[in-house]
């Protein structure tokens, strides 16, 4: 379907994005330049290279490493504008941004300076390309809940600009029980409530944080095709799942493209979303996945604007930014032609 050009121009909204995974090499360099910190790494070709992935773990491992770059709330905002750049230049309308406060914590980086610093890039992101944007603090599954709460009680104190928590990282062996209390907590603050679940662990996991955690939205999924009931649920309920095709190629959660569960759960009619994840590490941005399916599966331009009208339905922005991006979604399929 179309040129790479037109799949850039189709008016996106990205819903599974990690601001620490869109740190690119270059900028690793950088920071660390400024910092005066010392790499592990012989070159930016060196560091590329090490971004061949055995599982998620392996990635998690090098993620987590390169985060050491990551010091003051300068970084974070040039950070989250340089993403907001990209991604403007690829289509998304709206990106909502997770961002992991332990793993900066436990590096010693203050909460103030991790969030004034994506706030501060999220306003000069939208100021300078359109494109809007919102946080969702994610807590680390293999972390204790007793943390994420406490973790969540000093954004509050903080006043961070959260419209809500998501839980991601190590998912096997994982359960979502742990995370009730701060999942109660969420919603008692009146934010919206996502988690990932269903990217290396099965569908129980999907099951688990739908039951025990009330998540208003999936991150990953995938594996839900493997059970028809569960499938039926997400479909019925509208359930959005937010789907990351090269990210799970890359971790090798699917073989190859060719056998992603992508058309089942679309056949299923479940509302499915296309993002990226961790751009950085797994060779594209939000377009970039658009593409990569559309090529894969033969989808038309009209299979395409039914994903991004997907993303609008499964965000959380207000009805009449939601309505004027649907419009935007369907001025742009008619531009496609017949």
């Amino acid at each position: 379907m179309g040129t790479m050009s037109d799949i850039a121009a189709l008016p996106k909204v990205e819903l599974h994005l990690h601001i620490e995974g869109t740190l690119e090499p270059e900028l690793i360099f950088d920071l660390a330049a400024r910092h005066s910190l010392a790499l592990p790494y012989l070159s930016l070709a060196d560091l590329r290279a090490r971004y061949a992935f055995d599982d998620l773990q392996s990635f998690l491992d090098l993620y987590y490493a390169n985060m050491v770059v990551l010091r003051t709330a300068d970084d974070f905002a040039e950070l989250t504008l340089a993403y907001l750049r990209r991604a403007a230049a690829g289509g998304v309308r709206h990106a909502e941004i997770f961002f992991d406060p332990q793993a900066h914590l436990s590096r010693g980086v203050s909460l103030t300076a991790v969030v004034d610093g994506l706030a501060e890039g999220c306003r000069l992101g939208q100021a300078e390309t359109g494109t809007t944007s919102a946080l969702i603090a994610c807590f680390l599954r293999e972390r204790s809940g007793e943390e994420a709460l406490e973790v969540l009680e000093q954004l509050v104190t903080a006043n961070a600009p959260i419209i809500g928590i998501g839980l991601d990282s190590t998912e096997v062996g994982n359960h979502a029980s742990k995370f009730t209390a701060v999942y109660a907590r969420a919603k008692e603050l009146g934010l919206r409530r996502v988690a990932h679940a269903g990217e290396e662990g099965g569908p129980e996991y999907v099951s688990d944080v739908l039951d025990l955690l009330g998540v208003e939205r999936v991150d990953h999924g995938a594996r839900s095709v493997h059970d028809p009931v569960l499938l039926r649920r997400l479909a019925t309920e509208r359930i959005p799942l937010t789907i990351c095709p090269l990210s799970n190629v890359r971790l090798k959660g699917v073989p190859s493209l060719a056998e992603h569960a992508l058309p089942q759960l679309i056949a299923a009619g479940v509302v499915t979303t296309i993002n990226s994840d961790d751009p950085a590490y797994f060779g594209g941005y939000a377009e970039h996945n658009y593409a990569a399916v559309a090529a894969q599966f033969a989808l038309t331009a009209a299979d395409m604007a039914q994903l991004a009208h997907n993303s609008v339905e499964a965000s959380f922005l207000p009805p009449d930014q939601k309505a004027a991006l649907d419009q935007e979604i369907d001025t742009w399929l008619r531009l496609q032609g017949p």
